[in-house]
């Protein structure tokens, strides 16, 4: 890894830009927005073989080959905001499954589930501010019925 120390400001972000542009030109990254959701939709797209939807599409990012919708939340821990918040859920019937994953500082895969929408509703808030749902990806959820660890799966690709 290079010593970024001795590397000016300007350095530094123009090297994240051209990560950032390589990783795009791999189709790992689809926006220029923050890595962690398309990262979290590469990987399970690659990991399960479902097509991606259009960035605007609402209510779900990809779908099986039966049909199944998947709503797809990554979310990066770190040591300054070790939050385990997802983004916020717009549409309650948007989707059949979430599928979401947690990072470490690195992007590395800490933890990865699907995750039924019903499981999901369960332990959802209603924030009238944003006219969102709030959704924590903690411990128990892994606990709950009918959720699947895909940790392992999600892992062998990201190693690829």
């Amino acid at each position: 890894m290079n010593d970024l120390n001795g590397k000016s400001i300007a350095e530094m972000l123009a090297l994240h830009a051209a990560i950032n542009e390589a990783l795009r030109s791999r189709n790992v990254l689809r926006s220029a927005n923050n890595p962690t959701g398309d990262l979290a939709e590469y990987l399970f797209c690659a990991a399960f073989g479902w097509e991606q939807e259009a960035n605007s599409k609402k209510g779900f990012d990809a779908a099986d080959a039966d049909g199944v919708r998947y709503q797809i939340k990554g979310r990066r821990l770190h040591s300054r905001n070790k939050s385990r918040q997802m983004s916020a859920i717009r549409s309650t019937d948007g989707f059949d499954i979430l599928a979401g994953v947690l990072f470490n500082d690195d992007f590395c895969v800490i933890r990865a589930a699907l995750v039924p929408a019903s499981v999901v509703f369960e332990r959802t808030s209603f924030v009238d501010y944003t006219k969102s749902h709030k959704f924590y990806l903690r411990d128990e959820v892994w606990d709950a019925p009918g959720v699947r660890d895909v940790t392992e799966r999600l892992r062998a690709v990201e190693q690829a």
